[in-house]
């Protein structure tokens, strides 16, 4: 089975799998973040995404997330592993737990946000922007691994990647978010769009503006992360293959009867 791993902040490789190599696929809509790192694991291949490129040069509005999962999708690729670094507003998370989030909030602009062109319109259901199944298989990975993590999380993201304002978190909190970051879309929209299954799996970097009393930065973040890269590869490691390849949600025929334009 082919997986899909997107690395994000301080998330750069999964040197516990046997790695054999990198692989660079163009796409319709120009070149990934990076290429590929691939990895063998009892039979299974998991390609590895870094979001932000391997030097880390593309800030999160500057991602071409369309040939990122266009390029997964060429790869054979129908099940994807999101890891992100994120903000908490939620006041019971704090940082380096671990969130599988369960729905999320838009708040981003100017990006291209779909493959949708002119004569080729789809109106995609992300009622549920997380395929079920996936987050199943990741709640087990976690509690077979020993790890407090919550199930339960809105994720809303913002443009970035200037941090947030105090009011901004406070109107997000009355929105129900529970943490906040900058990469989510339009990957987990596009990966709908493409009909692979995506999960997100966010670890909480730092208490959101206005809820930390210092100054937010960038290397507090990475080094959270650092912190639980240890984690975030358990995860990945414990995840059960058998339940991902037999999965039976609806992620895969997520065009059917979507299509709105009358031409062929």
């Amino acid at each position: 089975m082919k997986i899909g791993i997107i690395g994000g902040s301080g998330l750069y490789s999964i040197e516990a799998f046997n790695y054999t190599g990198e692989e660079k696929i163009d796409t319709d809509y120009g070149e990934p973040s990076a290429a590929f790192k691939i990895y063998e694991y009892y039979g299974n291949r998991y390609y590895f995404l870094a979001r932000h490129g391997a030097g880390h040069e593309f800030p999160p509005h500057l991602v071409n997330y369309r040939a990122n999962i266009s390029a997964f999708k060429k790869a054979g690729v129908d099940a994807i592993l999101s890891f992100a670094a994120v903000g908490g507003i939620n006041a019971d998370l704090s940082p380096g737990d671990i969130v599988i989030s369960d729905n999320a909030i838009d708040f981003t602009n100017g990006r291209n946000h779909t493959f949708a062109t002119k004569g080729n319109i789809h109106h995609i259901d992300i009622t549920e922007p997380f395929c079920p199944e996936l987050r199943k298989a990741v709640k087990k990975s976690c509690d077979s691994s020993g790890l407090n993590f919550s199930d339960k999380g809105v994720y809303i993201c913002t443009n970035g990647p200037r941090m947030e304002t105090a009011a901004e978190i406070k109107a997000f909190r009355g929105m129900g978010a529970d943490i906040v970051g900058m990469t989510l879309f339009p990957e987990c929209s596009l990966a709908r769009e493409a009909e692979i299954c995506y999960v997100n799996i966010s670890v909480v970097a730092n208490d959101a503006a206005g809820i930390s009393r210092n100054k937010l930065t960038a290397d507090e973040v990475v080094e959270t992360v650092k912190k639980s890269e240890d984690k975030l590869k358990r995860i990945i490691l414990n995840v059960d293959i058998d339940a991902v390849e037999n999965r039976e949600c609806d992620c895969r025929n997520a065009l059917e009867n979507t299509r709105i334009s009358k031409g062929k």
